[in-house]
């Protein structure tokens, strides 16, 4: 049965996320929560690589957030479950698994850039997930920061409604607290970051504070019904239902509520975490997950402990102590030495032990409920997507996407004799990231490893050299290649025909091949047989197979996107027509009808943000063209200037020693995919 104590306790619980763009100050802001709750007894420093989410060797020696990091942490008798997500585009799919499994999350911006590009990229990621969030604007003590022009930003680029709820005291040096607008008072820190009693506002802000308590009164009365009632019968809006209006709202997504403040001098963090609790919601709050059980059919799981378990892996980690799996509970309880179903694999699984993270440490516990994220010891064939639950109540959760790897380098061991051990190596990468593909070429018989960018990749290679002790050879990064259909095909007839003295096998097909109007974008596949002529059956077969031909182009064996498919006639036999003939059928087929197309070689495409000093604007604008870019863009900010461009992906190995040498070491950028666009006619088919 379950008891009200324990479901109870379940509103107590905040499984959140930490996402922004590259240095806009994740992780400091996650080491300042942990030191405000008591978690740790100092403040941790990325630059003194002295954190403890990025506890990496890499993390610490490159000053970024590579893996995603769980922590816990009490604050106000809640428990907080926080997950540190790096900010670098090439490690989005550590945010993606990490969003699918989150109740909420605290956007970080930089108070001087505002709404930079990978911000951009992991608001949409948020939103495709329904992930309710609050803004935190950090670095208020930097020169040129703004929280005006920050959350203008964000109302342009982001969201039409953010509710900024304080008001900084102080500017850039100055910066020394807030004005809580909801209670009308001010909240200062002194120099080493104590947080001083709550005060009266200052004189010379109280005109000020005043009018931006009505403006954010006006506004949350304009989006939300119970408040407007409120403000139309008084005028105004009391503090309680302000409070209860905005969470109404966050957690609708109709509205984001903005802080402010400096987390490398410890301004600003208990207001943060007391939004955190106020308006974000927690495991009860969020609609029921839903999946498919055996038969095909839709089942919703709410988050209560008395349920049967449905629980999904969303990291892999291979420890020398041990393999461990993350898991977010979302119904039910697991304790040590319970058996579950793995229902991605379809095969039992025992749970060793049930530990609470502390990022690369680990406190074992008793068992762990829904709304719990928790890793565990002892699954052997649970990979990040993969969803266990009750062995007599299966389950399967929708597992995170896993984006398609876009740079693909060559590794060999430098000695023959460890080949078998960089094999090993490599699979296990492989198991702890999807995004990191590995395969042999038929041709050269090379290992190819493949991923979503030179610092990807860079990391893969480094992390076997350290973890596993292995000279590596690596050769030049290479981009990944699409091919699409330029010019289509109609009725393109195939034949599949094979009698071999048993059961024979016959399938007739005819294929009409067009492109999809956006390069790139899928495949879509129809019929319109009509007569009963190729059974329903054996269209999916058809489907399946053509599905199977995608793989490689005529072009030059690269992957083929963009295309739509569709099956306008075929034929069957009494005897020898079956699923399988009907799958070769659409492969061959279109393997065949791709050749009569004219194709169009595609290659992958970013988005350029160079930031840098106005002395170098030209040079930089003279190198991008020399690569292919094209400018989209150019703003002033803060003494520098800020150029935006498209610019192909296989352009850009070896930018960033360019870029600083052009501009002195001054010079930055960040990258975000767009997407594929036709390659020039010199490009390599291979």
């Amino acid at each position: 049965m379950r008891t009200h104590t324990t479901t109870d306790a379940l509103a107590t619980v905040r499984n959140l996320g930490i996402l922004a763009h590259v240095d806009a100050g994740k992780t400091t802001v996650t080491e300042r929560i942990l030191y405000a709750t008591g978690s740790t007894h100092k403040r941790g420093e990325v630059h003194d690589g002295t954190t403890v989410t990025d506890f990496d060797t890499q993390e610490r020696d490159r000053g970024i957030t590579i893996f995603a990091a769980a922590v816990s942490c009490a604050w106000d008798g809640h428990r907080v479950n926080l997950i540190d997500t790096p900010g670098h585009v090439d490690f989005a799919d550590e945010v993606e698994r990490s969003l699918r499994v989150l109740d909420g999350a605290v956007a970080v911006f930089d108070a001087v850039a505002g709404v930079e590009p990978q911000s951009e990229s992991v608001w949409r990621q948020a939103d495709r997930h329904g992930v309710p969030r609050i803004a935190f604007v950090n670095k208020m003590d930097r020169a040129g920061a703004d929280l005006d022009a920050a959350v203008a930003s964000i109302r342009e680029r982001l969201h039409p409604a953010p509710l900024p709820v304080q008001l900084p005291i102080g500017a850039e040096d100055g910066f020394t607290g807030v004005v809580d607008l909801l209670h009308l008072r001010a909240l200062t820190w002194d120099d080493d970051g104590t947080a001083a009693p709550p005060a009266p506002v200052p004189e010379e802000l109280r005109e000020e504070a005043a009018r931006r308590r009505r403006l954010l009164e006006e506004a949350v009365a304009e989006l939300h019904p119970g408040a407007l009632e409120e403000f139309c019968d008084t005028g105004s809006l009391g503090a309680a239902t302000l409070v209860a209006a905005l969470r109404d709202l966050t957690r609708s997504g109709d509205a984001v509520v903005v802080l402010c403040g400096s987390a490398y001098r410890n301004r600003g963090i208990e207001p943060l975490l007391d939004a955190v609790l106020a308006y974000l919601p927690s495991p009860l709050d969020v609609p029921p997950v839903r999946g498919t059980d055996d038969d095909g059919d839709e089942q919703a799981r709410s988050a209560d402990p008395a349920a049967p378990l449905a629980a999904l892996a969303f990291k892999v980690n291979a420890t020398p102590t041990g393999r461990l799996t993350y898991l977010r509970l979302y119904s039910g309880t697991i304790e040590k030495g319970d058996t579950v179903w793995d229902a991605t694999a379809r095969r039992t699984e025992r749970i060793g032990r049930v530990l609470r993270v502390q990022a690369d440490r680990h406190a074992q516990v008793d068992r762990a409920v829904a709304g719990d994220i928790v890793a565990v010891v002892g699954l052997k064939s649970a990979r990040a997507g993969s969803t266990l639950c009750a062995p007599d109540a299966p389950l399967l959760l929708e597992p995170p996407g896993v984006a398609e790897p876009v740079v693909s380098v060559a590794v060999e061991a430098l000695r023959s004799t460890d080949t078998g051990r960089l094999a090993s190596a490599l699979a296990r990468l492989a198991e702890e990231d999807p995004s990191l593909v590995v395969r042999t070429d038929r041709e050269t018989g090379q290992t190819v490893l493949s991923g979503m960018g030179e610092l990807h990749l860079e990391v893969a290679v480094e992390k076997i050299r350290r973890d596993h002790g292995l000279g590596v050879n690596v050769g030049r990064p290479r981009v990944s290649y699409r091919e699409t259909v330029g010019r289509g095909v109609s009725g393109f007839v195939y034949r599949h025909v094979k009698q071999d003295g048993g059961a024979g096998q016959f399938a007739h097909v005819v294929l009409d091949v067009e492109p999809l109007d956006e390069p790139g974008s899928g495949f879509a596949f129809g019929s319109t047989v009509v007569g009963g002529r190729v059974p329903q059956e054996y269209v999916r077969a058809v489907e399946a197979g053509c599905r199977d031909a995608l793989a490689e182009g005529p072009l030059g064996g690269h992957p083929v996107t963009g295309v739509r498919v569709t099956l306008t006639d075929g034929a069957t036999h009494v005897k020898d027509s079956s699923d399988t003939a009907f799958r070769t059928a659409g492969r061959f087929g279109l393997r065949e009808a791709l050749r009569t197309c004219a194709m169009v070689l595609l290659e992958p495409v970013v988005e350029v943000t160079v930031t840098v000093p106005e002395d170098a604007v030209g040079g930089v604008l003279g190198d991008l063209a020399a690569r292919r870019g094209r400018v989209t863009g150019s703003a002033a900010r803060a003494g520098a200037t800020v150029v935006t461009a498209t610019v192909p992906l296989a352009e850009l190995f070896g930018y960033a020693t360019r870029l600083r040498s052009r501009t002195q070491g001054r010079g930055t950028f960040t990258t975000r995919p767009t997407g594929y666009a036709p390659a020039p006619a010199a490009a390599p088919a291979r």
